[in-house]
């Protein structure tokens, strides 16, 4: 395990797994145990996720592993976290790992950050945004969900680390009018932070500046109804890889949907790998 120090100052643990092309995956190395484990898998979510990709991966891959989410969480950035900042961290990563080009995989905003990233290097071999649209996302909606959480998040006397209401721990057959906001001010600052930073974003105009191979993926049942403290917003996730499926593949990129799966779901291993591994092995041959 190694360090990387971030646009903050603050350091970041990294796993290097396997040899091979790299790529880096924001996603928790370390299975998380006990009654914390327990709750994420009330909520459908792997407490081995990470694990499990780079299982899946080192066999062929230099799988390039680091909590992003959590080091944000324990350690907020409520208003540093931006998409320039966030690219400047992974590059740090990728430089502390001895990575000079490397493919790059990330689910919900990681995948979202992962793009910004692609956009100011040209070090990224290949790009894969699961959870996220590449064209038509949703920034504006997600603003509004994580400036109703911001307000709520003012309140909490006794916040906890964490947020059963995230988009990664999310479920279509929760009650989103009654989730609790459980993280303090400053962790949902910082993501009020980057999805204002992302407003004047266009993401349809980005998509020619964007050179290397790329994916992405979503669940079929992929919609988010937030209650009425978010405003009764709905965070739609597949529906722009359905409706403009043309437009994203002309754009060049490469499109799969996950029947039958929500937001959760689609971002399982057992669910994930039989997507990324064979679309990698096409993609990064060679490299």
């Amino acid at each position: 395990m190694t360090k990387a120090t971030m646009h903050d100052g603050n350091t970041i643990d990294i796993v290097i797994q396997g040899e091979g092309p790299a790529i880096l995956i924001p996603v928790n190395p370390i299975p998380v145990k006990g009654p914390q484990a327990d709750e994420m898998r009330k909520w459908g979510a792997d407490p081995a996720l990470g694990q499990a990709l780079i299982e899946g991966l080192c066999d062929k891959y230099r799988v390039i592993t680091f909590d992003y989410e959590g080091h944000v969480l324990s350690n907020p950035k409520p208003d540093t976290l931006t998409p320039d900042s966030i690219a400047k961290d992974f590059i740090a990563i990728a430089d502390e790992a001895g990575a000079d080009r490397f493919a790059y995989y990330g689910y919900s905003w990681l995948a979202l950050s992962g793009m910004q990233l692609a956009l100011r290097t040209r070090r990224v071999t290949a790009l894969i945004m699961g959870g996220f649209p590449p064209i038509h996302g949703p920034y504006k909606e997600m603003l509004q969900v994580t400036m109703a959480t911001h307000k709520q998040s003012r309140s909490v006397s006794n916040p906890k680390q964490g947020n059963p209401g995230s988009k990664s721990q999310s479920s279509d057959d929760y009650d989103w009018s009654n989730v609790e906001v459980t993280m303090n001010k400053d962790q949902t600052k910082q993501f009020v932070t980057l999805y204002q930073t992302l407003q004047e974003f266009n993401d349809r105009e980005a998509q020619s500046r964007l050179v290397c191979p790329r994916l992405c993926f979503a669940g079929s049942a992929d919609r988010i109804d937030y209650g009425e403290p978010w405003g009764n917003v709905r965070v739609d996730i597949v529906g722009p890889l359905l409706r403009q499926n043309e437009e994203i593949e002309k754009a060049g990129w490469d499109v799969r949907i996950l029947e039958g799966l929500d937001h959760t779901g689609a971002m399982q291993a057992a669910n994930v790998l039989p997507v990324l591994r064979p679309w990698l092995d096409s993609n990064l041959n060679g490299q």
